[in-house]
């Protein structure tokens, strides 16, 4: 009778296809709940607040320039009561409601740039706190690990030296190197509690059990970033938005200059009489012709061109510096990875069976143990880098910027 494994495969089959999803959703989860500590921050809170009073300031600028004017006048002249009822309004004959309405649009984007990026800032402190609390953990394991284990060979060492089988020099050997270890146990140690501080400033609601970054994070290649994918970097959009406001202040600027005539109508009684008048105001701009405030408003916006121009150049130098020294880091990183595989885990049994049988003496057994310390430390720190320098690639493209878009959404 033939045995039938179909159910077994048919699920086999479907996990397969199910793991893709179930990643997706781990790391959908956790850039939610990033995002939603990022927001819980005083600092981003604070910049939250000065984007609504930015938009505030655009709303102002888009409002009417001028209100009308209620006049009244009573008099008595003899046994008349004499009255005039006026109203008047100056008329914005140049339109510089209309520039001031252009500026305000750029003034929100301004503002909701300068917000994403205190946002971007903050993500890619809180990443970089983490890879260096996880970086930190392993090596307090790594130098606890190797304290355990030195304290183990000097129980041994003391055994057999009590039993003649053994010289003093190994076991002083073996306490010089436990004395070291352990001002590093303690340095190591105190960098984890640094580490751990620094998360818990960053994200209030932190907990070691959460952990660090998940693995599914990581993207295994940081794509390239063209020009126009760079401009929506929010440094780049503020500074660009920020030359296109000045831009159109300087048209208000140049409006302000001209002359802008008030109407104005009256009507009351004169000496028994009903009274109708028409005035009409012009300033005349001879004294002060307001060209100073216009050439100081365009070389504002000039001022603001370069600076933009400054900061696009600036941004795709680091975003390129960023990204060799990533790859720079991930090439090592993969070398050290080919060279320690499956050598650094099994070294420690090896080294200790080799010990017991006497075929390598204290003295190397005790260098071989710190050379094994020294070469998980390395792989440690390459790692490390690693991954900070590809937050630093994801800070400088302005990509990082995507695991909190869910929450800054609404910033009306």
């Amino acid at each position: 009778m033939k045995r039938s494994y179909w159910p077994g495969r048919a699920l086999l089959g479907m996990a397969v296809l199910f793991l893709p999803v179930l990643g997706y959703a781990e790391v959908s989860s956790w850039n939610t709940w990033l995002a939603s500590q990022v927001q819980q921050h005083p600092d981003v809170r604070a910049a939250r607040e000065q984007l609504l009073g930015s938009n505030a300031s655009a709303e102002a600028a888009e409002q009417p320039l001028y209100n009308p004017e209620l006049s009244t006048e009573l008099e008595r002249s003899g046994e008349e009561d004499n009255y005039q009822v006026g109203v008047q309004q100056t008329i914005d004959w140049w339109d510089r409601r209309g520039a001031r309405q252009h500026q305000s649009g750029f003034m929100r984007i301004a503002a909701q740039a300068q917000y994403q990026q205190q946002v971007l800032n903050h993500t890619a402190q809180a990443i970089a706190a983490l890879v260096e609390w996880d970086a930190a953990k392993r090596a307090a394991s790594i130098a606890q690990s190797q304290q355990q284990q030195l304290n183990t060979l000097l129980g041994l060492l003391e055994k057999r030296q009590r039993a003649g089988d053994l010289g003093s020099i190994d076991a002083e050997l073996t306490f010089l190197s436990l004395s070291q270890l352990l001002a590093q146990v303690a340095e190591v140690e105190a960098t984890l509690q640094k580490a751990e501080s620094k998360v818990h400033e960053l994200l209030p609601e932190w907990s070691p059990e959460r952990g660090a970054v998940p693995d599914s994070f990581w993207p295994s290649q940081p794509d390239s970033t063209t020009d126009q994918e760079l401009l929506k970097h929010p440094a780049i959009a503020s500074a660009h938005a920020r030359w296109q406001s000045l831009k159109e202040e300087a048209k208000v600027a140049r409006r302000t200059a001209r002359a802008e005539p008030t109407v104005g109508l009256n009507a009351g009684r004169d000496e028994g009489e009903s009274v109708v008048g028409l005035t009409l105001s012009i300033p005349l701009n001879v004294r002060n012709n307001f060209s100073a405030e216009t050439r100081a408003a365009e070389q504002a916006a000039l001022e603001a061109e370069a600076r933009f121009q400054s900061t696009y150049r600036k941004q795709r130098f680091d975003w390129s510096a960023a990204h060799a020294a990533w790859q720079r880091y991930e090439q090592q990183y993969r070398r050290w990875q080919t060279v320690a595989q499956g050598r650094v885990e099994n070294s420690a049994e090896l080294l200790q069976r080799q010990w017991r049988t006497g075929d390598l003496s204290t003295t190397d057994y005790l260098l071989a143990l710190n050379q094994r310390a020294e070469s998980l430390l390395a792989g440690i720190e390459l790692e490390k880098q690693t991954r900070l320098a590809l937050t630093d690639v994801l800070q400088q493209s302005g990509r990082l910027i995507s695991a909190t878009k869910p929450s800054t959404a609404s910033t009306n």
